[in-house]
């Protein structure tokens, strides 16, 4: 046991690991936020949450070169906290809304899954010439076969994606590496 703690006591994991955190619970308040004021707050107005999560992975990569690197941050090590930054923050808010829509308030979800079926349908005619009539009824049919389990993985899948390039790029921002090493001393 003492192995495994000993495993999460890593700064570099430590970091990464609580600011994902901050990260997902920031999402759901922002969730919640749009719940409040009577937004579906799944769906296309949900992808603004992503913004929480480019500002607290630069956050964490900031806090990371600052107070643990002594102004030194690899590549290797922002890039790092970047993905567990947002992995971890997407995983936390998807359980929180999961749990929402599953105890809390169902509705969402089939507001969700109702807004989805009407946006498919406004555009049926142009993806049924570009995939056909029986892959759109297909999709058309998947969409209304939707669980809550499946907001979680979707959470994540989409947050993996969508921080490919925001994550390079704040750790081409934030790096600062010492090449001393790579000079030759010699008098």
């Amino acid at each position: 046991m003492k192995s495994i703690l000993a495993y999460f006591d890593k700064p570099l994991l430590k970091v990464s690991l609580v600011f994902g955190l901050v990260t997902g619970i920031l999402v759901f308040i922002f969730f919640l936020g749009l719940y409040m004021i009577g937004i579906v707050p799944l769906g296309n107005n949900k992808v603004m949450d992503f913004g929480i999560h480019i500002i607290m992975i630069a956050g964490a990569c900031w806090y990371f070169r600052k107070k643990v690197g002594n102004g030194f941050l690899h590549l290797w090590e922002a890039l790092t906290i970047g993905y567990v930054v947002n992995t971890i923050g997407a995983l936390i808010s998807g359980w929180l809304i999961y749990f929402f829509v599953t105890y809390v308030d169902p509705a969402v979800f089939t507001d969700y899954i109702a807004e989805m079926k009407s946006l498919m349908m406004e555009g049926k005619a142009e993806l049924v010439k570009n995939i056909g009539e029986a892959e759109f009824m297909k999709m058309y049919n998947g969409v209304g076969s939707m669980q809550t389990s499946e907001i979680i993985m979707d959470e994540v899948s989409k947050k993996t994606v969508m921080g490919i390039i925001p994550i390079l790029i704040i750790s081409l921002i934030f790096r600062k590496q010492d090449y001393g090493v790579f000079h030759n001393n010699k008098s």
